[in-house]
């Protein structure tokens, strides 16, 4: 990709991301192409779509959390840990702009067909997750340990947590407890059938 052209979608994710994190209504493409200081035409050659623009927002932060992941050099549940609270601090940082995006997929469908934003935060999450269940003698879990965490590291959740009154440490620590428990929880009925036989 040119460089000029690479600057404009790099100007337009980051002014997504800013007007996301103050806006309390809907933002457009016009607004965020006026924001990045480039044209509405412009803006839609690199994004046909608001929801596009945010895709690649969070698709860029899960590459952050993906890094992160990487560089850690312990395992299980202190490398799940690890990841998990810089997670927090990624949802902290980027604010609002990481609590727009609402499908209405669920989660395991748009993992499982590979949906762009959801790759990266599973492969920073895949091998930790694997790990703790494997050291909490749970068996592998699979894509249902990703749907787990999905379902309790939500950014909209952690920052209605913060809201609240909790501080990072603190709303990162009680996700983590309850995402143990969870796996355990998860993993205990993981053998019986429906039907409860």
């Amino acid at each position: 990709m040119r460089s000029d052209t690479e600057r404009n979608r790099r100007h337009l994710i980051e002014a997504a991301a800013r007007l996301f994190a103050n806006s309390p209504t809907p933002v457009s493409l016009a607004e965020i192409a006026k924001q990045a200081e480039v044209s509405t035409a412009t803006a839609y050659r690199h994004f046909s779509s608001v929801e596009e623009v945010l895709h690649a927002f969070r698709r860029q932060v899960g590459s952050e959390l993906r890094d992160f992941s990487a560089r850690q050099t312990t395992r299980g549940m202190a490398k799940l840990e690890a990841v998990s609270r810089y997670w927090v601090s990624l949802v902290l940082e980027h604010g609002g702009a990481m609590a727009q995006m609402r499908s209405h997929r669920g989660y395991l469908e748009r993992l499982r067909e590979g949906t762009g934003y959801l790759t990266p935060q599973a492969e920073a999450l895949a091998e930790p997750l694997r790990q703790t269940a494997d050291e909490l003698g749970l068996g592998d879990l699979g894509d249902e340990a990703l749907y787990l965490w999905n379902a309790l590291f939500d950014p909209r959740d952690i920052l209605d947590l913060i809201k609240s009154g909790r501080t990072e440490d603190e709303a990162a620590t009680r996700l983590v407890a309850a995402l143990r428990g969870a796996l355990i929880g998860w993993s205990t009925v993981g053998s019986v059938s429906p039907n409860g036989s």
